[in-house]
């Protein structure tokens, strides 16, 4: 019997076209991710009894006679579009610095702009951290805004706008790294920067007796109580030893890079998918290109996004733990 040939996992955007573009082969990764153990489960009842339908790449629960494949439960359920086009668009998206806008997308994948759309945004779904691990050690907090500038906007627009009006406000919080742990930063959209939305946040976010590193804003001001709040005053100086927020303020200028030079224009009830995918490739930045993209693609999983809400909806998770959710101690 002629042994079969192993390939070596693709490491570059070259290899992940033409590795996945064999049906079975990405059926297979899908599959693995899906199932690590190698048993397939239906995912209503959650019976083993399953037999595989080759001819559709489906599996027949024989105890509840459902069929079903790698899709369902998960951002890609209900897509026509073929798993390899789905792969090349998450290496894509994760592995871009800046990002990939969705008209590139569709030139790149043969899809229509619309769908290429859609599809980055189940794709910034499944690179949501979701972590409930607080911070801890030497947390940076800072605040941002996102937006056009008044000078630039039309002047039927722009009649009253000054300074940050009409701009997001957007929370920041950086744990720096500690040993092999590397830093790694959330956001989450505010309505504005006073005490009553930027302290329980922050709160929500750091374990109590962690070291806070801030600006002068005053809305930090009773930090002191349950942290070690460091401040630093920017009129004076930027840093002094360790205190600083330099660490935020890298980050601020990556997220606001790619907004500006790759997307343009982004919707205030979008920009928290932004943020996510923005935290996600920083959070990941130690790791290759191939790790990356496992990583996000696993996250695929148990979620899903309808063209209907996605459109028609706003939604308040910008994925830090809300206030009322956070834990004692």
């Amino acid at each position: 019997m002629k042994a079969k040939k192993v390939v070596k996992f693709p490491e570059t955007l070259h290899e992940c076209i033409r590795y996945f573009a064999d049906e079975e082969r990405a059926l297979d990764f899908m599959k693995f991710i899906r199932w690590p153990d190698g048993v397939v489960k239906c995912p209503r009842c959650g019976s083993e009894d399953v037999a595989f339908m080759a001819a559709r790449r489906l599996w027949r629960c024989r105890t509840d006679k459902a069929q079903f494949g790698v899709k369902i439960g998960t951002i890609m359920e209900d897509s026509p579009i073929s798993l390899d086009k789905w792969l090349c668009a998450f290496w894509l998206i994760v592995n871009a610095k800046n990002g990939i806008s969705s008209y590139e997308l569709h030139r790149s994948l043969g899809v229509t702009q619309k769908t290429a759309w859609f599809l980055l945004h189940r794709i910034r779904l499944a690179m949501q951290d979701g972590s409930f691990e607080k911070f801890s050690g030497r947390v940076e907090a800072d605040e941002t805004y996102i937006g056009g500038k008044a000078r630039f906007m039309h002047k039927s627009k722009r009649t009253g706008k000054t300074g940050m009006v009409g701009k997001t406000a957007v929370l920041g919080l950086l744990e720096r790294e500690t040993g092999d742990k590397p830093s790694r930063v959330r956001c989450k959209i505010v309505k504005r920067t006073r005490v009553g939305d930027l302290d329980p946040t922050v709160r929500a976010n750091i374990e109590k007796g962690s070291e806070v590193i801030t600006d002068s804003l005053s809305s930090y001001y009773k930090l002191s109580d349950e942290y070690v709040h460091q401040v630093i005053d920017h009129a004076v100086s930027y840093a002094e030893g360790h205190v600083h927020t330099n660490g935020l303020e890298n980050f601020w200028s990556l997220l606001k890079r790619s907004i500006r030079g790759t997307y343009v224009n982004v919707e205030p009830f979008h920009l928290f998918r932004y943020l996510d995918e923005q935290a996600f490739r920083f959070n990941e930045r130690k790791d290759n290109d191939a790790g990356r993209f496992i990583k996000a693609v696993a996250g695929y999983i148990g979620k899903g996004l309808r063209y209907s809400k996605l459109i028609g909806q706003t939604e308040k998770d910008g994925g830090f733990l809300p206030p009322e959710a956070a834990t004692a101690g």
